[in-house]
């Protein structure tokens, strides 16, 4: 044979989608695994015609599963975001959407066992630190994926997976408020920058002269908010710590806007140079987490919940949001204790990936 065959997993995860992977599988160097990631997405093409990529942010994701060294998890998830053109791999962030078909992957790969109606998967999110318990619908012989569960931006309904994030405050930069500020200013945009789950720049959408309610189409095409966010977004990364922004998919940006259809507050998020067609489970925690901050970007939008915990109902392009927020308010933010979300996942397709030689041969 002249290309190596790697064992995968095609699935779906919430609103994003990509192969998962056994890490014994791979390459341990991280730069001859970005090469064999870059082969196997196709990235470098608008099509990733090369590849097994779909042409989009959220469908060049890759997730990468291990039995667990910690005490408390049952699975290590390390992803990988491939880009779409460039060829190259972002290891820094995690992804929440693919991060919902780690339970029923690490299921069907055998490295979980199914406990009877629902399986318990404790899930170690290596890129972040971040603990997520993931509660899978299973029966004796493995993962249930029919069910009566929706989320916007996918059709049709499958079984839920419900997710409880824990440990995500300060994953990627040490502080839930990275420069120290509630507000900071960049080329006179007022932002607020927080790293929950997600390092993020949050900012109002009319300071960049935008209602908020945009389609994801219309925000693609306009150039000139994009080199405007942009230049924002370096500076403001940077300002939190974060090395070689230009070149990094984070820090994410978020616009908010007041709500117009029954929900908490409006969003829009981008990967970051495309607006996400819904909302990325990691950047919803963020921006709820901001929504419910005395003195952040989001203050004066939205109603602010006493309850504890909150649900913040967050309106993006193709529909909403549920976050559940446990936390308590401090002197200089929230203490955020866990947030929760109820996603859907799929196996679509299972079998060996094929990689040229060249690139890898174990």
């Amino acid at each position: 044979m002249t290309q190596t065959a790697i064992p995968f997993l095609f699935m779906r995860g919430g609103t994003s989608r990509g192969p998962y992977l056994n890490r014994a599988d791979l390459p341990e160097d991280l730069g001859t695994l970005a090469e064999v990631l870059i082969a196997m997405i196709g990235s470098g093409h608008p099509l990733n015609i090369d590849g097994i990529g779909g042409g989009n942010a959220v469908t060049t994701k890759v997730a990468m599963l291990s039995r667990s060294e910690d005490d408390w998890a049952d699975i290590d998830y390390f992803f990988a975001q491939v880009s779409v053109e460039d060829r190259t791999v972002d290891f820094k962030p995690t992804c929440g959407n693919i991060l919902s078909g780690v339970g029923p992957a690490a299921i069907d790969m055998g490295l979980v066992n199914a406990t009877g109606a629902e399986t318990t998967v404790n899930i170690h999110a290596v890129n972040t630190g971040a603990r997520v318990v993931a509660k899978v619908q299973t029966l004796p012989e493995g993962v249930v994926y029919d069910g009566s569960a929706s989320i916007d931006g996918v059709p049709g309904t499958a079984a839920p997976v419900a997710l409880q994030f824990m440990d995500t405050v300060g994953g990627a930069t040490g502080a839930f408020l990275p420069t120290g500020n509630l507000i900071d200013t960049f080329n006179g945009i007022d932002v607020t920058c927080m790293d929950v789950a997600m390092p993020m720049v949050i900012a109002k959408a009319e300071s960049f002269g935008l209602t908020g309610y945009e389609s994801a189409e219309a925000l693609n095409e306009n150039s000139d908010f994009f080199a405007e966010m942009e230049a924002v977004r370096v500076q403001a990364g940077e300002a939190m710590g974060i090395k070689n922004v230009a070149q990094s998919v984070t820090p994410k940006f978020g616009l908010l806007a007041p709500a117009r259809d029954g929900g908490t507050i409006a969003t829009r998020y981008f990967m970051p140079w495309k607006a996400h067609p819904t909302m990325a489970v990691t950047g919803a925690q963020c921006l709820a987490s901001c929504v419910l901050t005395p003195g952040a970007v989001a203050d004066g939008m939205a109603a602010r919940s006493n309850d504890r915990p909150a649900t913040i109902t967050l309106e993006h392009a193709s529909g909403q949001i549920d976050v559940i927020v446990d936390y308590d308010l401090t002197g200089d933010g929230i203490d955020l204790r866990s947030a929760g979300l109820v996603r859907t996942a799929r196996l679509l397709a299972k079998g060996s990936v094929m990689i040229p030689r060249k690139v890898w041969q174990p």
